[in-house]
């Protein structure tokens, strides 16, 4: 059970950000469209021809494949329902970071592979908001670690360390700017929008189509899952089992998926009643976050809580 229980994210992760787009839609006076409506879409896509201009290179061919590989590895080194796991001994939060940044690393090359003006302006603003959000992540980590005395996920769960400290309440805080930021949402990013000037995520996508497309869509939904995820093991462990019984797995399966829901509705919440930022603006945001994240490993190292 404890091995195969990432099969939970891919299976969800769809229907998470169709539930998004419904609340935002409610939110916002719409009827918006079924919250199965993801599922749909990739099934579309994966049948419909691609399109590949002839100047790029296998880079641009490679990097759906590296991406979707990066985001099932890290769904894999997590605990979901239970910290009974044979793969969970290599969740290391160093190794997570890293493997995030590979997967970031090939769709930046990607994107600037297709020669494209809107591509390679894309991949520029990935890039920069990757040099302030990555120090900011690691920074909510560590602070989580220090207090655990680890840095396994599953040991974490297990240290049963304070949750509501001054220090995780100011790392929480920061990880949902990290969360915002790597999802490319509002205020960070439009993800609804291909308006050229100000889209970042969606530039370094805009050459994809069909499988490849569908795969790099597929890819962000378990993203997008994976760090809510890490919200809930890192912040909000409770409910999560630490045996492999059947029934202990099922309990702990209905409380993550109304935690992660949750989230998911906070997150609708916050892109409902903010508006985009304007680029130039970014640093401000993620400069603010990184300071959180900073303050919160300080204030542990200071107070001991």
């Amino acid at each position: 059970m404890g091995n195969f229980q990432f099969l939970i994210i891919l299976i969800f992760a769809p229907l998470l950000q169709g539930f998004i787009k419904k609340t935002k839609a409610m939110l916002q006076g719409r009827c918006g469209f079924s919250i199965f409506q993801p599922y749909y879409d990739l099934f579309r896509l994966f049948n419909k021809d691609m399109v590949i201009s002839n100047v790029t290179s296998y880079i641009f061919k490679i990097t759906p494949y590296v991406v979707l590989a990066s985001s099932l590895v890290v769904t894999m080194l997590v605990p979901i329902v239970t910290v009974k796991g044979n793969f969970f001994s290599f969740g290391d939060i160093i190794a997570i970071v890293y493997i995030l940044a590979l997967s970031r690393f090939f769709m930046a090359l990607a994107g600037l592979d297709a020669g494209t003006a809107f591509g390679g302006e894309g991949s520029s603003r990935e890039m920069t908001v990757a040099t302030l959000v990555e120090p900011m992540m690691i920074l909510c980590l560590f602070t989580v670690a220090v207090s655990s005395g680890s840095t396994n996920i599953s040991e974490m769960i297990i240290s049963k360390s304070s949750l509501f400290t001054p220090s995780k309440l100011l790392a929480f805080s920061a990880f949902i700017i990290v969360t915002i930021a790597e999802t490319g949402r509002i205020p960070v990013d439009n993800p609804d929008t291909h308006l050229e000037l100000t889209m970042i995520h969606e530039g370094m996508l805009l050459e994809y189509s069909g499988k490849y497309l569908a795969l790099m869509e597929y890819a962000h939904y378990i993203k997008q899952m994976f760090l809510y995820t890490l919200i809930v093991d890192l912040f909000f462990p409770l409910g999560i089992a630490q045996t492999d019984l059947i029934l202990d797995a099922i309990i702990s399966l209905c409380f993550y998926l109304l935690k992660v829901f949750i989230i998911g509705f906070s997150m609708a919440l916050i892109e409902s009643t903010r508006a985009k930022m304007r680029f130039f603006q970014l640093p401000t945001l993620l400069g603010s976050g990184f300071v959180l994240a900073f303050v919160s490993l300080l204030t542990y190292l200071m107070l001991g809580r």
